[in-house]
C-alpha cells in the first residue's frame, strides 16, 4: 500500500465526514487506506463514520481525549502504508493533492516531511510553512522591527521549496523519517508537535519540503476549538511552548512579546485610543 491517511478527530463530526469524503472525491491513483483516530468524541462522530464509510475506513476509538500527538502515533502504528499522511479533520483534499505529495517523495531521496499548500475556504493561501521560532528571531521580529522574519518562506509559484517547517494539517511523513525520527513527541497534547517533528527531521540529516501544487483546504482552528475553551487552549499553548523552547527561552520570548504588545497599545492610546484598550 502506498499511503496511510491518518486523521485525528475530536467532536468534529461534520468536518471529519467531509474530510473523508474529499479524499475519495480527489480520486488518488495511489493505493491508500484511511484511519480515523477518535479521541472519545461525544458528538456521534464514530457512529457517523461507521455508517457512512464502514467498508473502507478504519476507526480507532479512544476512551479519552489523548491529544493530537498520541492520536497520530496510534494511527501510525496501525498504518500499513509506505508513507503516512497526517490530515487535520478540518481539511478538504483537492484533486491530485495526495498523488503529488507521493510522486515528489518518490523522486527526492533526502526528504523527511512534505507539506501541502493550505487554502482558506475562499481559495486564498494560508500560512503553510515557517522558519523555526527562536529567541533570536523573536528579538528580530519584536524589537528590531523585522515583522515577517518567521514568514521567510512565503508561498510563491508552483516550485517546491526547502523550508524549516510545514504546518501539520497536511503532513506527509516518509519511511526515512520514521526510521530516523520515529513518532511524534507525546508530551505535546496540541500545538508545536509539527514544529518539533520538523526540527528533529533536520537534526537527523533529512529535509522538509513545502509543495505548493499539492493543495488542501483548511478550516483553520476548527479541529481544535472543541478540545477546550479559550483559557484551556491558552494553557496548552503555554505548556507546549515550554517543552519546545525550554523554560528559560520560553520565559524570555514571553517577556519580549508581552512587553512589546503592551508598548504598542500605549502608543495607540497616545495617538487617541481609549485607556481601556491599553489596560486590556
Amino acid at each position: 500500500m502506498d499511503v496511510s491517511i491518518i486523521i485525528p478527530n475530536f467532536n468534529t463530526k461534520k468536518l471529519v465526514l467531509d474530510c473523508v469524503a474529499s479524499i475519495k472525491k480527489s480520486r488518488p491513483k495511489s493505493s491508500f487506506e484511511i484511519i480515523v483516530i477518535d479521541n472519545a468524541s461525544t458528538d456521534g462522530s464514530v457512529k457517523a463514520l461507521k455508517n457512512n464509510f464502514h467498508k473502507d475506513t478504519i476507526v480507532i476509538e479512544n476512551k479519552e481525549n489523548l491529544g493530537f500527538s498520541k492520536a497520530c502515533n496510534l494511527g501510525i502504528k496501525k498504518a500499513g502504508g509506505k508513507y503516512k499522511l497526517i490530515l487535520n479533520s478540518d481539511t478538504l483534499v483537492k484533486e491530485g493533492a495526495i498523488d503529488l505529495l507521493l510522486d515528489f517523495a518518490e523522486s527526492n531521496p533526502d526528504e523527511g516531511v512534505i507539506g501541502s499548500q493550505l487554502l482558506n475556504k475562499d481559495g486564498s493561501v494560508q500560512a503553510s510553512c515557517f522558519r523555526f521560532p527562536t529567541l533570536i528571531r523573536t528579538i528580530e521580529q519584536f524589537w528590531l522591527g523585522h515583522k515577517n522574519i518567521l514568514d521567510k518562506y512565503a508561498p510563491s509559484g508552483e516550485n517546491p521549496q526547502v523550508v524549516d517547517a510545514v504546518v501539520g494539517a497536511s503532513f506527509l511523513i516518509t519511511p526515512k523519517a520514521l526510521e530516523k525520527i520515529g513518532f511524534f513527541d507525546e508530551r505535546y497534547f496540541m500545538y508545536y508537535e509539527d514544529l518539533d517533528y520538523c526540527r528533529r527531521v533536520w537534526k537527523n540529516g533529512l529535509k522538509v519540503f513545502y509543495l505548493p501544487n499539492s493543495r488542501v483546504i483548511h478550516y483553520h482552528g476548527e479541529s481544535g476549538k472543541n478540545i477546550a475553551d479559550g483559557q484551556n487552549q491558552w494553557r496548552r499553548l503555554i505548556t507546549s511552548s515550554k517543552i519546545y523552547h525550554g523554560l528559560v527561552n520560553h520565559s524570555a520570548i514571553t517577556f519580549i512579546t508581552w512587553t512589546t504588545t503592551k508598548l504598542q497599545k500605549i502608543v495607540r492610546f497616545l495617538k487617541g485610543k481609549d485607556w481601556y484598550n491599553v489596560r486590556n
